[in-house]
Formats: structure tokens, C-alpha cells, sequence
């Protein structure tokens, strides 16, 4: 009787483990469930935190453009999208042969993707370095040659060959941080230069940008200024440099496309400091250096004011300060994209029809709302893509590299420098401790942990090239 009781007993307790398992089980299902539909609706209240945020973005937005845009209107469809429409009768003379009609009335953007692309420039580097191509994936075999014209060569598959022809402009790591300078002006080429008098008011900021062979003399001095800081150059203009930079030998060159030998041989004739950019493809109507210029000094610079592009209604010559007027068109696409850039706070507009008033810039929206839609358009576009959690300044690093702080690199130069490049002022950018940038630049450089951000390839949001320096060997 007694081992009866015993089998039965044995036989329960395997019983007593299944109902145990099973409600531990059930109860774990139940709290998966539970905590599924929790996150679930966290993020659906997060998302319609987000879109509500861009929402008062936009109007921010709209009644921006209406009051600066000169005519100029903004339409919202949604949190994202809005249209820039030109009042009807707007004289639209740029006729478009391939599609047989003339340029637009109105033009849609994508405030989301506009705002995160143009946040991330101000944390990223746009001048190609040593680290960039050691650090990216067959940087040197695949990319390298891209950026050197006449090589001969579809691939280096002999590092030295490329090395010969980028060690003349190509630093080890960047020589120009985030937040470097306060204010920034770039100046374009337009003849609208020559309708005021900017020259002191450009010369007054901490750094200026310049493009292609614009003189800078006394000649133009009330209308452009005399400060010469940086000029980004197309690779034609790169061979005229030498009888323009005369008496400017500070001034850093930025050429925008490629190298090639005989551009090499005319750097090796001047002192000047020069680099190749290292920026995205932008496929819009407002391009060229101009764009390129803003491009480069927002990787900078904090404010930027824009003068010589001609971004005025009614706008009939397609003319240089320093050249005779030819007939051209009304950039209406052009001038569209930059009001907007304005209402985005990514720049401030200087031009003819608005030199006579006072400048009150209060209605551009503060930094502050600024990043609460940019951290809003991050957000949604994360949840979209179906990436979970907040995964950081860094989520958008696809390759990562590691600069060993005992081994910075040389300064930029051949080993054959001549006599004029053994002046050029290379030291005061690349032998620069961290302790001599502005507090600003210093403690964007902390926030970030050390890490630069260069874009990859094409005009991408994602896909960066993220290195790692050591804090302690910047100090």
C-alpha cells in the first residue's frame, strides 16, 4: 500500500512541474502582450508627439516665408510637406528645351528631409582627409582615384600612386571643427553685389567664403569687402589662383571636384593652405559653388549671412560683379530653395530689396524649436524605417574607425615642397590644440566624444563615416 501511495505521489509531481511551467509561461506571454501593446502605444504617442511638433514647425515655417519671402508663399500639406508658390503673373523667362516649357510657379519640399540634412552638416567635416580614406571601406583603392582627374588609373591598387598626387592638399584628420566660428559670410558673384554697399558689413564677420576668381580689391572694397578666408574653387578656376590670390596668402583654398597634375604643380607656386571638399551631391535647383560654399561653412560656422546671390524677384541679368551683363533667367527654384533655407535658420539672406530695412530676424525660428523638430523628424523617421529606441548622435554611422592618438600624421605636403610651399600656413589649422577653438567648438568636440562624422556618398541622410579620436590627445 505504502508503494502505491508512493507511484502516485511520483506520478503527480511531474503534473505539478507542467502546470507550474505552464502558468509560468502563460504568465510571461501575457506580460510579452502586455508589454508589446505598452511600447506600441508609447510609440504611437510618441509619433503623435512628433507630428505635432512638426506641425507648429510648419506654420513656424509658413509665416516665416510669408513675411521675408518677397511674394513668395508656403502652402502646408502635411507635418513634412509643404509648397513654395509664386504669386500668378510672376514673370517666369527660363524656358526649359528638353521638357518645352518655361520654369515653374511653385515648387514642393520636404521640410523633414531638408532639416535633418542640413542639422547633420553642422556636425560633420566637408574636407577630405587621410583618416577618411584610411577609415572608409577600399577608401584608398576605390575612392581615392575618383577624386584625382588624369590618373590613368580606374583603381589604386598602388597606394603610392595616389598618395603622390593627394599628399599636397590632404591632411591628416580635419583641420576645421563644428562651431570653429561664430558668424560667416559667403559671398556669391552676382551683380546685385554692385546695387549695395555690404563691403564692411561682410568684412565685420569671423570668417568669409569666397568662390572662384571673384577679385577682392580695392576696386570692389564697399561692395564686397577685403577679408579673405576661404575660396572654394571648380577645377578650372583651381589653374587661375595664382594672379587672384596675390597679396592674400592666408587665404585657404577648398578645391570642390577633383585634382589632377597641373592643378598640383600650380599649388606648388603658391603659399596658400589648400584642400579637397569632401561634400554630397546636392540635386536641386539652388547648386553650384554657391551651394557648395554654404555647404562648407555650416560645417563651421554657427550664423551664416549670404550675400551676391540672386535670390530677388525680378532678377533679369545673369551676370558677375565683375564681368558685363548677359541676358539670363529668374532662378525661381533657386531663390525658392533658399527662402526656405532661411525660414530653417540654416542661413540669413542679404540682398538689394532688403539692404534699406532694418534686419530683424525674429521671425526665423530659434535654435531651440530648430532642434525639437529636427530630434521630431529623427524620430518619425527611425519609427518609419522600423528602428527601435533613441539610438543616438551616432545612428547613422554605417562604418566605424579608430585614429591612434600617438600617431596624428604628417602635415599637409609633398616631400618635394618648393620654397614658396614650405611658408604655406598648414600649422595654424592642423597643429591646432583643442584648448585654442572657441569654447563653443570645444565643447560641441566633447558632446561628440571625440568622433567626426563625414558624409559616404550621394545625398543620403544615412551611411556616414564616423572615427574616433582620443579626447585626451587633443588636449
Amino acid at each position: 500500500m505504502r508503494q502505491h501511495k508512493q507511484v502516485s505521489s511520483l506520478n503527480r509531481r511531474p503534473t505539478v512541474l507542467y502546470l507550474v511551467f505552464a502558468a509560468a509561461f502563460f504568465s510571461l506571454l501575457l506580460f510579452y502582450i502586455q508589454s508589446s501593446f505598452f511600447a506600441g502605444s508609447l510609440a504611437s504617442d510618441r509619433n503623435s508627439e512628433a507630428i505635432r511638433v512638426l506641425s507648429n514647425f510648419q506654420s513656424t515655417v509658413k509665416q516665416c516665408v510669408d513675411n521675408r519671402g518677397l511674394g513668395l508663399t508656403a502652402h502646408i500639406i502635411d507635418h513634412c510637406k509643404l509648397i513654395l508658390k509664386y504669386p500668378e503673373g510672376t514673370n517666369s523667362t527660363w524656358y526649359n528645351a528638353q521638357f518645352k516649357k518655361f520654369e515653374p510657379l511653385e515648387y514642393n519640399y520636404d521640410l523633414c528631409e531638408t532639416i535633418l540634412l542640413w542639422e547633420q552638416y553642422r556636425n560633420m567635416t566637408t574636407v577630405l582627409t587621410r583618416e577618411y580614406l584610411d577609415v572608409r571601406p577600399n577608401g584608398w583603392v576605390d575612392y581615392a582615384p575618383l577624386r584625382i582627374a588624369q590618373l590613368g588609373a580606374k583603381k589604386c591598387t598602388n597606394k603610392t600612386l595616389c598618395e603622390e598626387n593627394l599628399n599636397v592638399l590632404l591632411p591628416a584628420k580635419p583641420p576645421f571643427h563644428p562651431r570653429q566660428f561664430r558668424t560667416c559670410a559667403v559671398v556669391g558673384n552676382s551683380g546685385d553685389l554692385l546695387k549695395t554697399k555690404f563691403g564692411e558689413e561682410i568684412d565685420s564677420h569671423d570668417a568669409v567664403f569666397r568662390d572662384n576668381e571673384a577679385p577682392v580689391n580695392e576696386k570692389y572694397a564697399k561692395y564686397v569687402g577685403l577679408k579673405r578666408d576661404f575660396r572654394l574653387v571648380v577645377r578650372g578656376a583651381a589653374l587661375n589662383m595664382v594672379p587672384i590670390l596675390k597679396g592674400s596668402d592666408n587665404e585657404v583654398l577648398i578645391i570642390k571636384s577633383l585634382t589632377h597634375k597641373e592643378i598640383n604643380a600650380a599649388i606648388k607656386t603658391i603659399p596658400n593652405p589648400v584642400y579637397l571638399f569632401q561634400g554630397i551631391v546636392l540635386r536641386r535647383g539652388a547648386k553650384g559653388t554657391g551651394m557648395k560654399s554654404i555647404e562648407l561653412a555650416l560645417s563651421m560656422c554657427d550664423i551664416i549671412d549670404i550675400y551676391g546671390f540672386t535670390v530677388d524677384p525680378g532678377y533679369t541679368e545673369w551676370t558677375r560683379y565683375f564681368s558685363e551683363p548677359r541676358k539670363g533667367h529668374n532662378p525661381l527654384q533657386g531663390r525658392a530653395y533658399y527662402q526656405l533655407l532661411e525660414c530653417l535658420g540654416v542661413l540669413r539672406i542679404h540682398s538689394p530689396m532688403r539692404s534699406k530695412r532694418k534686419e530683424d530676424w525674429s521671425d526665423i525660428p530659434s535654435r531651440k524649436i530648430i532642434s525639437q523638430a529636427h530630434a521630431a523628424a529623427l524620430w518619425l523617421k527611425k519609427s518609419e524605417a522600423g528602428q527601435a529606441g533613441d539610438l543616438g548622435q551616432f545612428d547613422n554611422c554605417k562604418v566605424w574607425g579608430n585614429v591612434d592618438p600617438d600617431k596624428i600624421g604628417p602635415v599637409s605636403g609633398s616631400p618635394d615642397m618648393s620654397d614658396v610651399r614650405k611658408n604655406s600656413n598648414y600649422n595654424k589649422w592642423e597643429v591646432m590644440p583643442l584648448e585654442s577653438l572657441r569654447k563653443d567648438a570645444q565643447d560641441h568636440y566633447n558632446q561628440m566624444q571625440g568622433v567626426t562624422l563625414y558624409k559616404m556618398d550621394g545625398n543620403k541622410l544615412d551611411d556616414l563615416v564616423c572615427v574616433r579620436h582620443s579626447l585626451k590627445s587633443e588636449e
